[in-house]
């Protein structure tokens, strides 16, 4: 039995197709998180779960009780289903405990471990517009959570969010499930939100499922150009190149485009395809250097600093990261 259910759902909108017949399943507490480029449908679809948009077709069930569209009831919405929007809004100039007392359906312990859950207590006497962007966000996180829903929706929750609120803001989605009993959705541009927190990822284009799995899979064994964007950096290899690469990597080749991400590619002084180094540039924990090779240029990571433009290189790849797209 599926927990939440989603199944053959589509839109159409002005004669266009936003979602075409999306089904999948989410077990409670299983971390799913949706990818793609901006119109692809992610929002759209989180909205249809939260029932807040009709489907053409399709339906969606939580914990087996179908969840009705703006169409089908005088409110909009799903009484065990949270939605929290990139636009959020907070009444201005209030105290933050009036925010929160307005809203809470809980008894006072239960409403103060929400509170700790979500870094807010120490908030509770300041106004809304005292707020910082990450502080005001969390208020509206926890006002969402006095309604006691079991499955959170958040739209791109880390968005605007300087480094310091984005952790603090992946501690507090963490601790929902393990405090709280709070499932996530969630949808976010930066891979590496997804690829830390998600134990599935599912990737839509065009309002379609294009690839679906564990985020080692999606990253390492993309279906498609598009989709291994999404996730990181890559090179195409294709030809003769790809096919020495390939050799020297003990892999018989194939005749297919060989995607490889930087951290695949080995810089050695012998032994490998021999290079030029065209650019070399720091970003902290690495280094990310560019190499001129016969029909393409390639960009490799590397621990090393020894590297800089003009230097001869030798260039491999790692035996089990081939993939062919």
């Amino acid at each position: 039995m599926s927990w939440l259910r989603v199944a053959g759902i589509s839109l159409r909108e002005k004669e266009a197709e936003v979602l075409q017949d999306i089904s999948f399943t989410q077990p409670r507490f299983r971390k799913l998180a949706l990818a793609g480029e901006s119109g692809a449908g992610k929002s759209t679809l989180l909205q249809v779960i939260a029932g807040l948009i009709q489907p053409t077709a399709g339906a969606v069930h939580l914990e087996e009780r179908r969840v009705l569209g703006p169409a089908e009831t005088l409110v909009p919405g799903h009484a065990g289903i949270a939605y929290l929007s990139q636009h959020f809004e907070l009444p201005p100039s209030l105290r933050v405990e009036q925010v929160l007392r307005y809203a809470n359906t809980l008894g006072p312990a239960a409403a103060d471990t929400l509170y700790a859950v979500c870094r807010i207590s120490h908030l509770a006497a300041r106004r809304t517009d005292q707020l910082s962007g990450g502080e005001r966000q969390r208020i509206a996180l926890a006002r969402l959570l006095l309604t006691r829903p079991r499955l959170l929706l958040l739209d791109e929750p880390f968005s605007n969010l300087d480094r310091g609120h984005r952790q603090l803001l992946k501690q507090v989605i963490d601790d929902l499930g393990e405090q709280l009993g709070i499932t996530c959705l969630l949808i976010s541009h930066d891979p590496a939100d997804t690829l830390s927190w998600a134990e599935e990822i599912m990737v839509l284009k065009h309002g379609r499922i294009v690839q679906q799995g564990p985020p080692a899979q999606l990253y390492q064994q993309p279906v498609d150009a598009y989709t291994a964007g999404l996730f990181g950096d890559y090179t195409l290899l294709t030809g003769k190149l790809a096919q020495a690469l390939a050799t020297l990597a003990g892999s018989r080749p194939k005749r297919r485009p060989l995607l490889v991400r930087p951290e695949s590619f080995r810089l050695h002084t012998a032994g490998g395809l021999a290079g030029v180094v065209r650019a070399v540039r720091f970003f902290g924990s690495y280094w990310e250097v560019e190499v001129i090779l016969p029909g393409a240029t390639i960009t490799a990571k590397t621990a090393s600093a020894e590297l800089k433009p003009g230097d001869a290189v030798q260039v491999s790849l790692v035996a089990d990261h081939l993939w062919y797209l």
